[in-house]
């Protein structure tokens, strides 16, 4: 037999042994899938069968408590604490298991599963989406920078607002799939990305006229502050937060906002002002689309439009940082009382 003949085979041979190995262990994995899955399915059906338990017991016991004695009222105070913590506890395995979509998921992918089942994948994702957003408004940055100061073209500014609509659109879902995965970002944190996609969209249809180049600069400066703004949080923002899961104050799935957050007083307050005057600008924005509106020769929609997203997002920011600053003061002097 020649010589290359025989290695051939020999390779052949060992090739051979590798691919009815590598059929095993698909096998294999195919088999503890499916023991996975039932796992899985099983933990939920406890989870709800649990959440139901307690629920009923905790209308049983309201029942006994009424003319209970002393011993028996401690014993069942003594279990309603106990009975206190299942309910985050639950909440925290959920995050582990299938869930199904929200409303803006399911429209948006379907009834894909988008649980992350390690803590590992839940927080590379996370830490991700802080890159995302970092990198993005530094490009809308530098983009609306070369629009204010360099160059006038429409189809530039199209670009620009094509890519804030992306931007707040991409969030959107990712914030939607981090909130399944045990996010708590929530209320206007979350709203105001859907109306800043709206209000970058409008933008991007206003066609280009006398109007439009009225109020283009005012637009693009406004771009170019929030950019600078939100580009100081994330770098402020991500940097705190990263101490305060060091110390286990905060959750490993808390992110990044534009706005301001409880956990932000220590070292952060220098950025109330720069947020504040984000807002009032926003006003300013609102009131100003608002008179343009009232013009004889106004015939565009756009501009009624813009002028009631930039008022609610005006009023979304302004009342939320101040409900978070008065809360914030309220527990800061609550404290002292305490010791």
């Amino acid at each position: 037999m020649p010589h290359g003949l025989t290695g051939v085979l020999e390779e052949w041979k060992s090739l051979e042994e590798e691919y009815q190995q590598l059929q095993e262990t698909h096998r294999l994995y195919l088999q503890k899938l499916d023991e996975f899955s039932k796992i899985q399915k099983n933990c939920s059906s406890s989870i709800s069968s649990q959440r139901k338990r307690l629920k009923d017991m905790s209308h049983l016991m309201k029942k006994c408590s009424t003319g209970a004695s002393e011993e028996d009222a401690k014993t069942l105070d003594e279990i309603k604490e106990k009975m206190k913590m299942w309910p985050n506890t639950f909440s925290e395995m959920e995050t582990f298991l299938p869930s199904k979509n929200g409303l803006y998921l399911h429209l948006v992918l379907g009834n894909v599963n988008v649980t992350l089942l390690t803590k590992q994948s839940k927080f590379a994702y996370k830490d991700e989406y802080e890159k995302f957003k970092l990198c993005l408004t530094v490009l809308l940055l530098l983009f609306s920078f070369i629009c204010y100061f360099f160059v006038s073209y429409r189809f530039l500014d199209a670009i620009l607002n094509f890519l804030l609509v992306w931007y707040y659109c991409t969030l959107t879902i990712r914030e939607s799939i981090l909130i399944t995965n045990g996010s708590r970002i929530k209320g206007w944190w979350v709203f105001h990305h859907y109306v800043s996609a709206f209000l970058s969209g409008v933008m991007l249809t206003w066609p280009d006229g006398k109007l439009y180049k009225t109020f283009r600069n005012q637009f693009l400066a406004y771009s170019l502050y929030q950019s600078f703004v939100q580009c100081l949080q994330c770098y402020y923002q991500s940097g705190c937060l990263y101490r305060l899961r060091a110390l286990g104050e905060r959750h490993n799935m808390d992110l990044t906002v534009e706005g301001f957050q409880s956990w932000m007083w220590k070292g952060l307050t220098f950025l109330l002002p720069f947020l504040f005057f984000g807002h009032f600008w926003q006003l300013f924005n609102g009131l100003s689309l608002l008179r343009m509106a009232q013009l004889p020769d106004c015939t565009e929609w756009q501009v009624l439009m813009c002028s009631l997203s930039f008022l609610i997002l005006f009023m979304g920011n302004f009342f939320t940082t101040v409900a978070v600053v008065r809360q914030k003061l309220k527990s800061r002097n609550q404290k002292p009382k305490s010791l």
